[in-house]
């Protein structure tokens, strides 16, 4: 069976165990945390993050992006990718925009709320958290906003890498307490309530927030 190195409530872990769970692919989850990481774990992820895919015994494949490329190329259907060559690329670069844009502003919220107190022993930096749902997410989720504008999915009629990748990290801010203002965002909360409950989706979902019972 393949194996998926890294802590469940990465959204880049995340990322990838949707695509597998779309796909039926059957896999273990190895609950590698991204601190201080083993110099074996090294010797799969140069840059010591997570997560890493083993399909099989010798092969192990860094980054979440990667990896979902991988898992399309040996297993194309159902599609996670769309046809389309434009649409191909508007879905990869929702798919870092997710990555690079909300992760970064939002990740920080989960991390001083979830991570910091509950795991390190650290307090919540409050500032830091306003900063981040004040000044960093909002003209992001404006973006995002006009980019659903009421649609199923963010690319074509299908579910793709695109809403996997915005996705994730919502998921997080809704581990920290935060949801996406429907009176600011409409679009956009409804689609995130829509792919919440995504089996794929929702499955995860309910089993990280054990995490925190």
């Amino acid at each position: 069976m393949s194996t998926v190195h890294g802590a469940g409530l990465s959204p880049f872990v995340r990322k990838v165990r949707i695509a597998l769970k779309e796909k039926g692919i059957a896999y273990d989850l190895d609950p590698v945390v991204p601190f201080n990481v083993s110099g074996e774990f090294k010797k799969m992820s140069p840059l010591g993050k997570i997560p890493v895919y083993t399909p099989k015994p010798g092969i192990h494949i860094p980054d979440s992006s990667v990896i979902i490329a991988y898992l399309e190329r040996t297993q194309p259907k159902p599609a996670l990718y769309p046809e389309n060559p434009e649409d191909m690329a508007r879905a990869l670069f929702l798919e870092e925009f997710g990555d690079s844009g909300v992760v970064a502003a939002g990740g920080p919220v989960f991390f001083q709320r979830i991570i910091g107190p509950r795991l390190m022993g650290q307090p919540t930096d409050e500032a830091l958290v306003r900063d981040c749902l004040e000044n960093k997410l909002p003209p992001l989720l404006a973006w995002l906003e006009e980019q659903v504008n009421g649609n199923d999915f963010l690319v074509g009629k299908a579910f793709s890498v695109a809403d996997i990748g915005i996705t994730s990290p919502f998921v997080n801010l809704s581990h920290a307490g935060e949801q996406v203002d429907a009176a600011l965002y409409p679009n956009l909360a409804r689609y995130i309530a829509r792919m919440f409950e995504r089996p794929s989706i929702k499955e995860l979902i309910q089993e990280e927030r054990a995490f925190f019972q």
